[in-house]
C-alpha cells in the first residue's frame, strides 16, 4: 500500500485538487443562495387591503385603501372588486342605497408600483352627513360588509402573492394573471345611478361612525 502511495502521489494530488475546487464550488453556490435571499428579503412588499368607514362633522364616506406594509416596492398588477366572494364589475349595489348626490373617487391601481409606506384608495363614495337617517345608514353599512378587494402583485425580483380584504396573510403565487382593464377605473368614469358624481376629493380625518 505505501509503495502504491508512493508511486502514484501525483494521481493523489490531483485527486485532492479536485476535491478542493468540489468544496470551493459548493461554497461559493452556497454563498450566492444566501445573497440572493438576503436580496429577496431585502425588497418583499406586503400589500395590505381594507375597507374604511370615515366621518367628518359634514360627510361620511366607505372606500377601500391599499398599503404596501413591506420593505420594497409592490408591483401590482391585477385587481378584482368582490361581492360576497364573487367577482364583480360593478357596485350597484350599494349604489342603490347611497343619497341623491353622492359623490365618488377612484384612483388606478392595475400597473401601479406603490413604494414602502404608499397606499391608494381604489375607489370611495362619500356623502353628506345627514342625507341618510339611522336605519338607512344601517342598511348601507350592512351591504359594505359584503364587498372585498383581492390584489396580485410580485416584487422587483418577479415573486407573486395574492393578497385579500380582511386577511392578513398573503398566499404566494407562480405569476400574476394580466389584465386590460382595471375594474376601479371603469367604476369610476361609468355613470351611476342617484345622482351619482364622479369626482376626485380630498377625504377628513377618519373617525368612528357614532
Amino acid at each position: 500500500m505505501w509503495r502504491w502511495l508512493t508511486n502514484n502521489h501525483q494521481t493523489l494530488t490531483g485527486v485532492g485538487a479536485m476535491l478542493v475546487g468540489v468544496a470551493a464550488l459548493f461554497v461559493a453556490w452556497d454563498q450566492g443562495r444566501v445573497m440572493r435571499a438576503q436580496q429577496h428579503g431585502a425588497v418583499v412588499p406586503v400589500l395590505q387591503l381594507d375597507g374604511f368607514v370615515s366621518s367628518t362633522p359634514d360627510l361620511r364616506s366607505v372606500g377601500l385603501r391599499v398599503v404596501n406594509n413591506g420593505v420594497g416596492p409592490a408591483m401590482i398588477e391585477s385587481v378584482s372588486l368582490r361581492r360576497r366572494g364573487v367577482v364583480s364589475d360593478n357596485f350597484d349595489a350599494l349604489i342603490a342605497l347611497l343619497p341623491v348626490g353622492f359623490d365618488r373617487s377612484w384612483s388606478s391601481v392595475n400597473g401601479r408600483a406603490l413604494a414602502p409606506g404608499g397606499e391608494v384608495e381604489p375607489v370611495m363614495f362619500m356623502w353628506e352627513r345627514g342625507s341618510l337617517s339611522e336605519d338607512e345608514l344601517g342598511a348601507l353599512l350592512a351591504e359594505w360588509q359584503h364587498w372585498s378587494v383581492e390584489a396580485c402583485y410580485c416584487s422587483v425580483f418577479n415573486r407573486c402573492w395574492t393578497s385579500s380584504s380582511g386577511n392578513a396573510g398573503r398566499s404566494p403565487v407562480r405569476s400574476c394573471p394580466a389584465v386590460d382593464v382595471d375594474p376601479f377605473e371603469r367604476i369610476g368614469v361609468a355613470g351611476g345611478p342617484n345622482g351619482g358624481q364622479a369626482s376626485r376629493i380630498a377625504t377628513g380625518a377618519e373617525v368612528p361612525v357614532p
